[in-house]
């Protein structure tokens, strides 16, 4: 500290910062990083979020316009690009038969990078049939990816940590199987760090993230480029009709659900479980975004000075979409959910389609998908496809 800088230049910075920003809440040597990783000004940059390129707050006023403008921001911000000339070259795996429905493993180009193995399930009788591309959750659990949603019938080893699974999310049910019995086509793949793909740490997460922006890719983007080209591939198998192709996904996998749809013209109808908020209710302390480590699997930089996550959601309107969330959810609290649901209903209802979107907070439900839940998921789906 020079005698011509006698605060001292963080001080003054911090110091400077509180009293502008937080109306001289935190001030001094000791303001900085506030409840948990938090910056100490971050109300104001909350306060200067305000999604100029939500549909409402637009100039764009032609809503097919509006989409292709979002979509476009959005994709723009994925920093990984369009890998649509890689042809899939589908190889087709392990095979079992099932009481309705038969198992294949198949591995795939979903980029230009590697190649991905998926658990794909199809209905006994004939096609074409209407399809689900699954997706699987986070959890925080590496060992198993696909294998939480379809019952690996080629390895014991993840079989027990998937009935785990499925015990304490899913009611004890697999849930590609038992749409696999109602008829529907099913494909599940890993995302990178999961399954086949992994298994990564916990703590791993965010190093990996970093590594891509060093490469100048991006983590969130590549999943989010991965999940379309999959949407794609299932659109375009013989068994499908590709009319009748929806995505289904719970917790991380709802989020990737209705980034799909946003990004893609092959989904017919999307349902996500246990993942939608208003980004302002959710960045608050205690919240687990707050941790970094999983997010960076759901992060677009410099996304949210465009739009905030019903906004990309909404690109996906008019078509049907079904969101579910639990009301004692300690992920998504009511208050951002509700949020959320409001911005999106008044995108469906701009386009006279209000019946379309269905938005449902269970009471006394937590970061689940319960058998009822599942139910009413399956026979939506049978009603819209």
């Amino acid at each position: 500290m020079s005698a011509r800088d006698p605060v001292g230049r963080r001080g003054f910075v911090v110091g400077a910062g509180a009293a502008l920003f937080t109306a001289g809440a935190v001030s001094g040597a000791e303001a900085g990083v506030v409840d948990g990783p938090l910056p100490d000004f971050h109300p104001a940059l909350k306060t200067e979020l305000d999604f100029p390129l939500a549909w409402g707050r637009s100039p764009i006023r032609d809503f097919r316009a509006w989409r292709r403008t979002a979509r476009a921001k959005v994709e723009e911000l994925m920093i990984v690009g369009r890998d649509d000339h890689v042809p899939y070259a589908p190889e087709f795996g392990s095979r079992s038969e099932g009481d309705a429905f038969t198992r294949e493993l198949v591995t795939l180009s979903l980029t230009r990078y590697e190649r991905v193995r998926g658990a794909l399930l199809t209905p006994h009788g004939t096609g074409p049939c209407p399809a689900v591309l699954l997706l699987h959750d986070h959890g925080a659990r590496f060992d198993i990816g696909k294998e939480k949603l379809v019952r690996p019938w080629y390895d014991d080893v993840r079989l027990a940590s998937a009935q785990g699974w499925a015990e304490k999310y899913f009611s004890g049910r697999f849930v590609g199987d038992e749409l696999a019995r109602r008829g529907y086509v099913v494909l599940s793949v890993d995302a990178l760090g999961w399954g086949d793909r992994g298994p990564l740490t916990y703590e791993q997460q965010q190093a990996l993230a970093s590594n891509f922006f060093n490469l100048g890719s991006s983590l969130a983007g590549l999943t989010a480029r991965e999940d379309v080209r999959a949407a794609g591939f299932l659109a375009g198998l013989d068994r499908v009709d590709r009319r009748r192709v929806a995505a289904l996904g719970f917790s991380m996998g709802a989020f990737r659900a209705w980034q799909t749809a946003a990004l893609s013209d092959d989904l017919a109808a999307t349902a996500a479980v246990c993942w939608m908020t208003g980004l302002k209710e959710m960045m608050v302390p205690g919240n687990n975004t707050l941790r970094g480590q999983s997010s960076y699997y759901m992060l677009h930089p410099g996304l949210p000075r465009f739009l905030d996550f019903p906004d990309v959601a909404s690109i996906a309107a008019p078509r049907p979409m079904l969101f579910l969330d639990g009301e004692q959810d300690p992920l998504f609290p009511a208050e951002g959910v509700r949020a959320a649901y409001a911005k999106m209903r008044a995108v469906w209802r701009s386009r006279h389609a209000e019946e379309r979107l269905r938005t449902e907070i269970w009471p006394g439900l937590g970061h689940v998908f319960t058998d009822r839940m599942q139910d009413e998921v399956f026979a939506w789906l049978d009603a819209v496809l």
